[in-house]
């Protein structure tokens, strides 16, 4: 797991253990507090199966994927399948979250992150598992993806009703 990559990076983070969290509304259904933005981890695959995304959004966004497909350029992007999240992110489903990037050696997942998430205060993600939640810094996110080598996209996520 990250733990060892972020303490020698000197990424500090709190760490919250809970109930298993396998959706972006979880946390309130359970009364999970934590500080933080939480944050909805989509893992989304074009139409051809050849690109793959990480995308990351407040949890209470509803993403238009038809508008943020023609936006972006890729053809009709979807959710891609637990079979593909666990062939790139070697993640279970409820478990995804940036952290998860460190297991992409190949580096074959882009990772956007919505503007308002990105403008907004320190990022919930799972570490690997559904159980635990790591709350980091901007700037220690920031640290985590030039170790690794990512860019994150920083964009304007259209919504969605």
């Amino acid at each position: 797991m990250p733990n060892d990559l972020l303490n020698a990076l000197g990424i500090r983070y709190q760490a919250f253990e809970h109930p298993p969290l396998n959706d972006s509304q979880a946390a309130e259904r359970l009364g999970v507090k934590r500080p933080g933005q939480r944050i909805k981890n989509l893992f989304l695959r074009d139409n051809y199966g050849r690109r793959h995304v990480l995308l990351l959004v407040p949890a209470s966004k509803k993403v238009d994927l038809k508008a943020l497909s023609a936006a972006s350029g890729l053809s009709r992007l979807g959710f891609a399948s637990a079979e593909r999240l666990q062939k790139y992110l070697r993640v279970k489903p409820g478990a995804v979250s940036l952290l998860a990037l460190v297991n992409d050696s190949e580096r074959q997942v882009m990772l956007w992150i919505d503007q308002a998430l990105w403008q907004g205060g320190d990022f919930q993600c799972h570490p690997l598992v559904s159980t635990r939640t790591w709350v980091l810094a901007k700037s220690d996110v920031e640290r985590f993806c030039a170790h690794l080598g990512v860019v994150p996209a920083i964009i304007e996520v259209p919504g969605g009703d």
